[in-house]
């Protein structure tokens, strides 16, 4: 297999380690080269929360990041290219062939989603027709990204999925007496009706099967993802192996 270059853009705090580590670990095993960028070039720091369990009481098991992930986000913070991230603006689209968009919903992530630097990378990639993947909430940060010749998003056109209405609520509700709005990244709306805003259609959004158990190497079927044209997307961590395996084969079409 030949070896691609992967784009990896992170907020300086706030992203999911699941959706960062997990993708790494495979695209690395697959030797292909993965940058990381930040706003101003530190470390990024992933959502502790969701690393480390703690505040979640008893929803720990359910809602913090999997063994395996963790093991891989740990590994992942030895290497030289994510203690060492460049600028958002010291990067351009034509040194990568691909683009993956982690999500995390602590408030944090809310300077990698509304970056316009990162927005216009977005929309470099997809005049391209370089393979995007977007999961969680990435996928904002490619619906916000407009082309200025069409005025419309990027994905405008796409058929794709995200984070359901029904995911985000559900987690707020079970944690909001103690955790506040902590699973409302943007509190009063949710990742599926903006995502829903920029489409040509509601029947581009795919919600897929109920998202209950995580998928893994030996369950892909339980996860899921869209892949139309050059754009991949997937909803939360449960789909992230299959996401991740479905990238890695874009990247030799």
């Amino acid at each position: 297999m030949t070896t691609k270059r992967i784009l990896i853009p992170l907020p300086g705090y706030g992203c999911d380690p699941s959706e960062v580590a997990i993708p790494w670990r495979l695209l690395t095993e697959q030797q292909h080269q993965v940058t990381f960028i930040t706003p101003n070039g530190q470390t990024a720091r992933c959502d502790d929360i969701m690393l480390t369990g703690k505040k979640l009481g008893l929803l720990k098991p359910m809602l913090m990041a999997r063994a395996d992930a963790v093991q891989a986000y740990k590994a992942m913070q030895t290497q030289e290219s994510f203690q060492q991230p460049l600028t958002y603006a010291g990067v351009k689209a034509d040194d990568f062939d691909a683009l993956l968009l982690p999500g995390g919903h602590d408030k944090g992530v809310k300077e990698y989603l509304e970056s316009d630097v990162l927005q216009q990378l977005v929309v470099d990639f997809f005049r391209a027709r370089k393979p995007v993947a977007a999961i969680c909430h990435g996928v904002l940060l490619a619906a916000r990204s407009i082309d200025p010749a069409t005025g419309k998003s990027v994905i405008y056109d796409y058929n794709c999925t995200g984070l359901l209405k029904t995911q985000e609520l559900t987690a707020y509700n079970l944690t909001r007496l103690w955790l506040g709005d902590y699973y409302l990244t943007y509190p009063g709306t949710t990742t599926e009706d903006e995502l829903l805003t920029v489409l040509a259609r509601p029947g581009q959004f795919l919600e897929g099967p109920f998202p209950l158990l995580r998928d893994d190497t030996e369950h892909l079927n339980r996860g899921f993802f869209v892949k139309d044209r050059n754009y991949l997307s997937a909803r939360w961590p449960g789909d992230l192996y299959g996401f991740s395996l479905a990238f890695i084969e874009m990247l030799t079409e």
